[in-house]
């Protein structure tokens, strides 16, 4: 059964902008953490200093309390349409590195293809120093959607980065380019020897699944298992179980239509190409997703949040082996476009309201 959860004003003794919202765990607090925000798309909390947050049109914001600035030396973006600066993801060895990689539409011949960039942060923020590009996909696109583009540390060091299929159906499931997949790459940017096409013929050894339409969402779980959350058409947004080497259908299968109405390639089902765990119809535009494993919300370890573009809420799905179910909608009227969820390292859960430049932070 799925709760809808509406939201009531808070009289609490706090910031007065904050909201005490009626969950499954009974009454969260949700408070804005920071605001005035250009098209935010990603945002990491750096432990002990404070956000680092990506404007879609290029700028990379350090945020410590009152202090906001640009942060300087980041790379050239193609912003055009849903490309731009997009994710922002720190390493477990941050405080020691300070790495910081970015994904990002790199402009291309005749178009963009998706980037992995890295780059060092300065102690005060300032500034990114060393910076370089790990990952470029090629042919990219010409249009200027479906870059995907999370990126997200494995256990063992290696990152993956989500790939659309750049309004180019077919391309996903044409494995001499990069459209359309989930790549797996070293820290250094070199492909790792396991990855599961590597010295097949005509095969980018860099993919570790394809057939995707556009994951916008991606997280680990407490086993290390990655899961997305992608943008079917017309229906058929999904929550997908990454496997190494699985072929995930888009466009041969899906649960959507196209927008004109028509069927999509054979239908919903075909042997060799994976099911997802989850779909929704109506779509809800699907955007950030944790799986939860924090302390404050110990009720909620282990289940899944995927922002909604479409409906402006967070949806939290359990998830139990490769089942997973939507049990809740936490919605807000402050909640306009969810666009990446993060989870704070006092378990608290930060998501993005894009459409009024707003972060949250979701407490007890």
């Amino acid at each position: 059964m799925r709760l809808s959860i509406p939201v009531l004003l808070s009289s609490l003794g706090i910031a007065s902008s904050a909201l005490a919202m009626e969950t499954s765990l009974g009454e969260v607090v949700m408070q804005p953490i920071i605001t005035g925000l250009d098209t935010p798309w990603g945002v990491a909390e750096i432990p002990g200093e404070g956000y680092l947050v990506t404007e879609r049109d290029g700028a990379l914001l350090y945020v410590r309390g009152e202090d906001r600035h640009v942060v300087r030396g980041t790379p050239k973006v193609a912003a055009s349409g849903q490309g731009g600066l997009l994710d922002v993801t720190l390493p477990r060895d941050f405080a020691k590195t300070r790495d910081v990689f970015l994904t990002y539409s790199k402009p291309q011949s005749g178009g963009a293809g998706t980037a992995l960039a890295v780059g060092k942060l300065s102690k005060d923020g300032k500034r990114l120093t060393g910076v370089r590009d790990l990952f470029v996909s090629v042919k990219g696109g010409t249009t200027g959607r479906h870059y995907g583009s999370r990126v997200v540390e494995a256990r063992d060091g290696s990152l993956f980065v989500t790939i659309g299929d750049r309004g180019d159906r077919p391309s996903a499931q044409d494995r001499s380019n990069h459209n359309g997949a989930i790549v797996r790459v070293n820290r250094d940017g070199s492909v790792p020897r396991d990855n599961p096409f590597v010295g097949v013929d005509g095969v980018q050894p860099h993919i570790w699944s394809f057939g995707h339409r556009n994951p916008q969402g991606a997280g680990l779980d407490a086993n290390g298992q990655l899961w997305t959350a992608e943008h079917g058409a017309k229906g058929g947004d999904e929550v997908n179980r990454i496997k190494k080497g699985a072929n995930f259908g888009w466009p041969v299968i899906s649960y959507g239509v196209h927008y004109s109405g028509k069927k999509i390639g054979s239908g919903a089902q075909r042997n060799g190409m994976e099911q997802p765990a989850h779909y929704w119809d109506p779509s809800i535009a699907p955007s950030g997703l944790l799986v939860y494993s924090g302390e404050m919300f110990p009720e909620w370890k282990g289940d899944m949040f995927v922002g909604s573009l479409k409906f402006d809420h967070i949806s939290r799905l359990d998830v139990k082996g490769q089942s997973v179910s939507e049990v809740e909608v936490i919605k807000s009227r402050d909640m306009d476009r969810v666009r990446d969820i993060q989870q704070a390292s006092d378990g608290a859960i930060v998501f993005i309201s894009a459409g009024n430049g707003a972060i949250y932070k979701m407490s007890r």
